[in-house]
């Protein structure tokens, strides 16, 4: 027991690690979001503020850590906003609304809508910079203050695009609330709406694409291969920000990031 301070503070100097959930049998979890920014500083700040997200520099990559999910930062001017794209938002659930939307009115961010949400409690949509969509939804009963909790695809095919990630991502299909087409994967729930006119893809976007942690990306590339998806490029290391990493698109035009080593960020 005389080495248990030792111990204590050798652990407190290890490198903070992502709070990704623990994978599924598939080797799979939620990865992150990643947007582009026309001002990283400007976001670096108002996810740490508002939604107290730590930041973590991996060489040039910025990333901004939260329960469940890592945000990605790109400095690029985005082509457009991510409403109007098959990706229209990311969601938290908060355990204190109002304070959240106050103090995001305060710094001068517009709420798009107030409402009650599909599980039945306080709901909002805010617009970050860029045109960046974020819903929020109250749970009290949170151990903490914000975790991530939905990434929203919207899209005419959104029963099949449904079946897909369940087949692809091993997803556990679930009705959250009144919406019936959703599937949970380890961290985050997938949700599908119907677009009302064709949305288009995500690529150069604010939310340019959505990441998963595998536990093995050759092996599982090599399974999205057998299944006729296309690879970008084959998995490969990126040695500045330690992270392997290959990309495809869905068949509705969300870019897909997968990547092996994040939950050590």
């Amino acid at each position: 027991m005389r080495h248990l301070p030792i111990l204590v503070l050798a652990l407190l100097a290890l490198p903070a690690r992502a709070q990704l959930a623990p994978p599924n049998e598939a080797g799979v979890t939620f990865g992150h979001v990643h947007l582009n920014v026309a001002d990283i500083e400007v976001h670096k700040k108002l996810w740490v503020d508002h939604f107290e997200g730590i930041v973590v520099q991996k060489g040039p990559l910025t990333t901004v850590k939260f329960p469940g999910f890592v945000l990605v930062l790109t400095q690029r001017e985005p082509t457009g906003s991510s409403q109007g794209t098959a990706m229209d938002h990311f969601g938290f659930k908060v355990r204190e609304i109002k304070s959240i939307i106050a103090a995001w009115r305060a710094a001068g961010y517009e709420v798009q809508a107030e409402f009650t949400g599909a599980e039945g409690t306080a709901n909002a949509n805010l617009l970050a910079p860029d045109g960046v969509r974020v819903e929020l939804q109250e749970d009290p009963a949170l151990s903490r203050n914000v975790v991530g909790y939905h990434v929203h695809f919207w899209t005419s095919q959104y029963r099949e695009l449904l079946d897909w990630y369940v087949d692809v991502f091993s997803a556990v299909p679930r009705q959250r609330g009144s919406i019936a087409t959703t599937a949970d994967v380890p961290g985050m729930n997938l949700s599908f709406g119907d677009c009302a006119a064709e949305c288009a893809p995500t690529r150069g976007r604010a939310i340019d694409h959505i990441g998963f942690e595998v536990d093995d990306l050759d092996a599982f590339a090599r399974a999205l291969e057998e299944r006729g998806i296309e690879l970008e490029f084959s998995p490969r290391t990126i040695d500045s920000i330690k992270l392997k990493i290959a990309f495809f698109t869905d068949p509705v035009g969300v870019r897909v990031e997968l990547t092996e080593g994040l939950d050590l960020y």
